[in-house]
């Protein structure tokens, strides 16, 4: 009587008839004949591999532990090369891991394995698909879990990075100090040129001011000048009528008999008479 065995749907079942191949069987049901049959099963689904810590030397001589976890699943199109083709292929997956990863290690620097982890990951799960690859093996993903270097290389490590924060505080400083300066010679060279501008208005202003006043103060003296000179004209001709009156007042009143009158006596005497009427009109009016 055959034995029903029930394949799950990530599985796979590998049946033998009398020591021969037959195939990959699965999902569902697959019947196997005591004797007759043998099956293996294969699980398709991703798995995670631990490797164990190991000691590396780098391309630089620096031995340095690392532990990493590979991510591999079987190929469900090719699961058969998994029974087939090798024994335990996840004891092989982490032997072959190990020595990829001292190969991988020995050709970088110490610097490199201690700044680039996933040009390492990268490096070492490519290698790993190519070899596994013919196992019917598939490697998705492989990540360092942790690095340990030796101890005076972690004391000269924590020794540079103290230095290159100091150097980063320093140049930091630097920099702040340098954008404080360029503000301070901006606010100073804004300043200067807003007190220029300020004196050159107040210049400006003042020199309108003075050419304004000078203007007024012209036009007062020829206002003045114009007034004067209207008053003078009216009054030069009985002005100069009461100085001929007082010239020949004072010719009268000498020793000598001789008189010299004006070539224009009758202007003189029609003046006289003007002001004669002039001055009777004025105590007539009083």
């Amino acid at each position: 009587m055959g034995l029903i065995n029930f394949v799950r749907d990530y599985e796979r079942v590998a049946r033998f008839r009398l020591g021969k191949f037959e195939g990959m069987m699965g999902p569902g049901i697959v019947i196997s004949i005591p004797i007759v049959h043998q099956i293996q099963k294969v699980d398709t689904r991703t798995a995670v591999l631990e490797i164990p810590r190991q000691t590396n030397i780098t391309k630089d001589n620096a031995p340095i532990d690392i532990d990493f976890l590979v991510y591999m699943r079987v190929d469900i199109n090719q699961a058969e090369k998994a029974v087939l083709e090798v024994e335990h292929y996840t004891s092989a997956v982490v032997g072959l891991a190990t020595t990829t990863l001292r190969a991988v290690v020995g050709d970088i620097s110490l610097d490199e394995v201690l700044s680039q982890r996933e040009r390492i990951n990268e490096l070492i799960r490519t290698r790993l698909d190519q070899e596994t690859g013919r196992w019917g093996i598939k490697v998705t993903n492989v990540e360092i879990r942790e690095i340990e270097p030796p101890n005076d290389i972690q004391a000269a490590m924590t020794r540079q990075m103290s230095a290159e924060r100091m150097r980063r505080s320093m140049v930091l400083e630097a920099d702040g100090q340098r954008e404080a300066a360029i503000t301070v010679a901006e606010g100073q060279k804004q300043s200067e040129i807003l007190r220029a501008e300020g004196d050159k208005q107040a210049e400006i202003l003042k020199a309108e001011g003075d050419q304004q006043a000078a203007v007024l103060r012209a036009s007062g003296f020829a206002d003045a000048l114009q007034r004067i000179q209207d008053t003078a004209t009216g009054l030069g001709g009985n002005t100069m009528t009461l100085q001929y009156m007082d010239a020949l007042k004072e010719m009268a009143a000498g020793e000598s008999t001789k008189f010299v009158l004006p070539m224009e006596m009758t202007k003189l005497m029609s003046g006289i008479g003007n002001v004669m009427g002039g001055a009777s009109t004025s105590e007539n009016s009083n």
